[in-house]
């Protein structure tokens, strides 16, 4: 008798438990409680905000690399992922149907022992081409797992073009015949293009010898003004880069906003033609 009742208490158990929702392994299909947030970066939505982005047709996704890196006395060292933060935002908007996944801030920047390239200044972290190449690849394949068709990859640095393009070439050949295709774009790295078409606005500038000019400085702007210390600058009467004053303020940045828009405009049209292939 004693036995019939602990077992049924048992069992009892076991179905009040089945019937609580698990915290740790939630239902795939669970309905989303709230309202999304108007974001198209995946680290900022929650995992119901991206399923069902996708589910209403955001099946592409923008694999960006930046770098932690030595930019001159006055930029900070992730100088190019405030940069992406900026033009990957612009990128997804204008396309319409993407996200953007975390900006990739580890690239590689020079050789770790012995030092070479960025290596030599503190603050700068550098990976292998290999351990670059394996993090992509990961990268792009959880986003194919969870069933995004096109994969774009673009880099704000020189020395990660020729890793994403060989990424891009290998899972292309790998995934053959399925549903993820991977497209780099190269004319999202195009400074000297973007050089010319900042002259045509009224700005040229005379290069100084800094790893830093005003194009990237005016990116930066719009997103963190302190990025480029700002405040300090003007205290020291150096608030100019390359011969071209950075005041006033909202002018700089209403520029690095026309940047902004100008590379997201040439990197949307470079991404459509290579979907189109």
């Amino acid at each position: 008798m004693l036995r019939t009742i602990i077992l049924s208490g048992v069992g009892l158990l076991s179905l009040l438990l089945a019937a609580v929702p698990d915290p740790v392994n939630p239902d795939p299909k669970s309905v989303r409680p709230i309202d999304a947030v108007d974001s198209v970066f995946i680290e900022e939505l929650t995992w119901m905000e991206v399923r069902d982005a996708l589910q209403a047709g955001k099946t592409t996704v923008v694999v960006s690399t930046g770098g932690v890196e030595q930019n001159g006395p006055y930029l900070a060292t992730g100088k190019h992922n405030y940069v992406l933060k900026a033009t990957t935002e612009a990128i997804a908007r204008k396309l319409g149907n993407a996200l953007v996944a975390p900006i990739v801030a580890f690239v590689p920047e020079g050789d770790i022992e012995p030092a070479s390239s960025h290596m030599k200044y503190p603050g700068t972290i550098s990976l292998s081409e290999e351990t670059y190449r394996r993090l992509l690849i990961d990268i792009c394949a959880s986003f194919r797992a969870h069933g995004f068709a096109d994969i774009v990859l673009i880099g704000d640095s020189g020395g990660n073009q020729e890793g994403m393009k060989a990424v891009a070439s290998e899972l292309n050949t790998k995934w053959a015949g399925g549903k993820t295709r991977l497209h780099f774009i190269p004319e999202y790295y195009d400074y000297a293009k973007v050089e010319k078409w900042l002259e045509t606005q009224g700005v040229k500038q005379t290069p100084e010898g800094y790893h830093d000019d005003f194009v990237i400085t005016a990116q930066m702007m719009v997103v963190d003004p302190s990025t480029v210390r700002m405040k300090q600058r003007i205290a020291a009467g150096k608030f100019r880069i390359n011969g071209v004053d950075l005041a006033p303020v909202e002018k700089t940045i209403e520029m690095g906003r026309k940047i902004v828009d100008y590379r997201a405009g040439i990197t949307v049209d470079a991404i459509r033609r290579s979907m189109k292939k």
